[in-house]
């Protein structure tokens, strides 16, 4: 049984030292106190357990199972006394009590209440955190395809090295363009690991300013800084026994690559604004578009978090080197969508196809979903029109003439695309700073990126 934090209010001197020592024994940490009144001022965050005595001055034991209560809902209380009534015991259980035990007792008695209470506490732990794993999943859950899908030698090479190293603990970068399916990857790898029926947590280091970042990793203390008011897990937390999957881990401040490497060294860490260390055993799968070498050399990215995270390094192939799974991946789209829609598959002929293959896709597998779904959704034919397809795949700069066969919604819609795209040329595939190019919040821009495909 875990040790846990005591509250015990007795006014008898004799019965509340005798209860310190039994709970003492058992591991358990005492706050004792001969009145209500202090032991409720005493009450909160830390406390799991309350033993408070019914009939004590100034203020009984209803009344101090109400203040503590007011301070912490959550604490378990075992009622005790001499002159217990029914109508008293009942009343205390309505107010949130959890037992109710009448003096005299011995300490084996008292032991197993506390035991019963603790078993509460624990089973209640267990469903928090289930609900805090599903809550996560629920928010995370990928909007791509549902497996690799190609037939290209290069993604063959892929799917070879997820079959050797799945098995495996050891930390892996995925690196590869934006849209390249770097997050579907890093599933295959955790649902082929011995770990695939523990936690798969994800987090995209790149939407989180630095302070924000930490407090996901590593969870923080209630009042540890203006607007934590709970404690909260983090990430490695929720992910213990699991697998971790951080994106973007190339957009980490070099405050946070420190501790984060820290955890990865020494499998520990705590809280923001906490004292306890807390143990981790996860596998971490990173991603980055960025070229992390560079990075060290530029002393932007750290050698040694670079070489912790990149034990097996696994490089994902752009959609242009891999045309020849263009035609897979558009038809699996055009089904999962008629499937969706519950509508007839629809069917691009050799010609539409082609245009497809020979088109660019700065934005890889994420854009041609997108654009597979916009032609699918704006088509009213079962055939999709080869000149509306080639109208979408337009990848130059846009420049508004007279004539040039774009409806307002489509070259609005290109226009925009285009801007962005540029933005992020301009800013080296730095978000934060492509937002401020474009004087937008970096929110709205992976909005933005996440709409055109290009995310």
């Amino acid at each position: 049984m875990n040790s846990y934090n005591i509250l015990v209010a007795e006014d008898n001197e004799t019965m509340r030292l005798g209860i310190k020592e039994t709970l003492l024994r058992e591991g358990h940490k005492v706050y004792d106190f001969n009145n209500g009144v202090e032991a409720a001022e005493f009450a909160d965050d830390k406390v799991d357990i309350a033993i408070i005595d019914l009939k004590m001055d100034p203020i009984n034991g209803i009344e101090t199972l109400e203040r503590v209560k007011q301070k912490k809902n959550s604490i378990k209380t075992l009622m005790i006394s001499a002159y217990g009534t029914i109508d008293e015991a009942v009343k205390a259980m309505q107010l949130g009590a959890s037992d109710f035990l009448n003096k005299p007792f011995s300490p084996d008695e008292l032991r197993l209440r506390i035991r019963s209470i603790a078993k509460e506490i624990e089973q209640e732990n267990r469903i928090r955190i289930l609900t805090e794993h599903k809550d996560l999943l629920e928010a995370e859950i990928y909007s791509g395809f549902d497996e690799i899908i190609g037939q290209s030698d290069v993604i063959k090479e892929v799917f070879s090295t997820i079959g050797k190293i799945a098995s495996t603990d050891s930390a892996i970068l995925i690196s590869g363009e934006s849209g390249t399916g770097k997050e579907l990857v890093a599933r295959a790898i955790y649902r082929k690991s011995v770990r695939n029926n523990k936690p798969f947590i994800k987090l995209n280091c790149g939407a989180l300013n630095e302070n924000l970042l930490e407090s996901e990793l590593f969870g923080h203390e209630k009042g540890s800084f203006t607007g934590a008011i709970k404690q909260k897990k983090g990430r490695f937390e929720l992910a213990n026994n699991g697998t971790l999957f951080l994106d973007e881990v190339g957009d980490l401040a070099q405050s946070t690559q420190v501790k984060l490497l820290r955890v990865l060294q020494e499998n520990e860490f705590e809280r923001v604004g906490g004292e306890q260390t807390i143990r981790t055993d996860v596998r971490i799968i990173a991603a980055t578009n960025k070229d992390l070498k560079k990075l060290v050399n530029e002393n932007i990215f750290r050698e040694d978090l670079y070489y912790r995270l990149s034990v097996i390094p696994i490089e994902l192939p752009s959609l242009r080197e891999r045309k020849e799974d263009v035609p897979l991946l558009a038809t699996h789209f055009l089904a999962k969508l008629a499937k969706r829609y519950k509508l007839r598959s629809k069917i691009i002929d050799e010609k539409g196809m082609n245009l497809l293959v020979n088109y660019s896709w700065p934005g890889n597998i994420r854009e041609l979903e997108n654009v597979i779904e916009r032609l699918f959704v704006i088509s009213p034919d079962v055939k999709l029109d080869n000149d509306l397809i080639a109208r979408h795949l337009s990848d130059k700069s846009f420049t508004p003439v007279h004539g040039n066969g774009l409806s307002l919604d489509d070259s609005l819609y290109a226009y925009e695309k285009n801007l962005i795209m540029q933005a992020m040329k301009n800013a080296d595939g730095v978000k934060n700073k492509a937002a401020k190019l474009l004087g937008i919040k970096t929110s709205t821009l992976y909005y933005k990126l996440e709409k055109f495909g290009l995310l």
